[in-house]
């Protein structure tokens, strides 16, 4: 028994030495202070990265199908009125929204961006009293009104009772208006008057389009669209204007809903145009991104880099529609982002080096500044001796 405890004895690795043989120096004392005050702001470093969350990140293919894509965006057009915006979206795979109304609210903003109105779009149009009606009397008190859409009826009994009908209808056969004084429903409701005592004000919209998760696009831009010969065309004839000013402030715009760390490239961004008219073109690059908390909660949403282009001309002179137009294209990778603890083996592992490491390389510094002190000591010693 005596045998293998003085094998095991023998195997200490840190062999005792007798204190009457220590010696101890000022630049011993110096140095221990010091790396304990660095061993401890490491140690409590590694701590609070322990205590923390850190995020993952991997790139996967993206194999999701059938999903549709949300935009957000408030956008601000501080010379464009309401009455002539309008928002459509199309994508590649041929799905058009034109005139987009739902989930769409527009402000009326003064010459100083205060708020005149706010409404839904679609809602608030004027009454009419005593409209023409589709037989072409006069409404009478005891009559139901049915309004002539001027040839555009895509049935034999259809009405239009308002302006917005009426465009709507002439929209839908791909037709335009060219003098709104002619149709009796927009000359009672003041169409063009609307536009005229509208001029110099601006518009904010904001809201969502629920998309086809495919490339495509959707814009801002005066006039109501439809389709004419496959060619996608917005009636700008009815407001009698040469000129629109676009210039625009992106409050926001966004694909997806907001996750920790996320970065929109478009946020507040503002363009000002110095020509009569212009098409703003932003070209988008949507990343698919799925972030989970560390509670196990998943985000799906999409994180995008973009670049602009602008297209200009003089009035009278349209040689593009005027309008802000955003083109989005779907990256085939994507992004994830996971919450998560480091290990407790890890931390452990970590505390271990910096202990270590530090007692190690203060020793160094030690035995450096005693066997210097003691080569200086020594040869001033002989110095005074010769």
């Amino acid at each position: 028994m005596a045998g293998i405890l003085n094998k095991l004895r023998n195997l200490d690795a840190y062999p005792k030495i007798n204190e009457d043989f220590y010696s101890r120096t000022l630049s011993g004392g110096v140095i221990t202070l010091v790396s304990s005050v660095v061993m401890f702001l490491l140690f409590f470093s590694e701590l609070r990265l322990y205590l923390h969350t850190v995020t993952e990140t991997k790139l996967v293919v993206d194999t999701s199908r059938g999903e549709t894509l949300r935009i957000n965006f408030d956008i601000t057009f501080p010379a464009l009125a309401c009455s002539i915006l309008s928002v459509d979206a199309m994508d590649i795979s041929g799905e058009l929204h034109l005139d987009v109304k739902h989930d769409i609210i527009k402000r009326r903003l003064d010459s100083h961006g205060n708020t005149i109105e706010a409404r839904q779009d679609g809602i608030g149009a004027t009454k009419i009293e005593k409209p023409l009606q589709k037989h072409g009397g006069r409404l009478e008190h005891n009559e139901t009104y049915c309004g002539s859409c001027y040839g555009a009826e895509a049935e034999v009994h259809d009405c239009c009772n308002s302006c917005e009908d009426v465009r709507e209808a002439y929209r839908k056969k791909g037709w335009g208006v060219t003098n709104p004084d002619l149709i009796d429903q927009c000359k009672r409701e003041g169409f063009l008057q609307r536009v005229k005592d509208e001029e110099g004000e601006g518009c904010n919209i904001y809201g969502f389009l629920e998309v086809n998760k495919v490339a495509g696009n959707f814009h801002f831009a005066p006039g109501k669209s439809f389709h004419q010969s496959g060619v996608h065309v917005h009636d700008l004839l009815a407001f009698q204007k040469d000129s629109f000013n676009i210039s625009h402030k992106i409050s926001r715009l966004t694909y997806g809903d907001y996750f920790p760390g996320v970065v929109n490239p478009l946020d507040r961004v503002q363009w000002s145009q110095d020509t009569p008219n212009a098409m703003y073109q932003y070209f988008i690059k949507v990343v698919p991104t799925v972030y989970t908390d560390i509670s196990g909660h998943t985000i799906q949403s999409n994180q995008f880099s973009v670049t602009e282009h602008v297209k200009s001309s003089d009035a009278g002179q349209l040689q593009s529609l005027p309008g802000v137009f955003f083109f989005y294209d779907l990256s085939p990778i994507k992004v994830t982002f996971t919450e998560e603890h480091i290990s407790f083996l890890h931390f452990l592992t970590n505390v271990c080096a910096i202990v270590g490491g530090v007692f190690t390389v203060s020793g160094i510094i030690d035995a450096f500044v005693y066997h210097g002190q003691k080569a200086i000591k020594k040869k001033m010693e002989i110095g005074k001796f010769s």
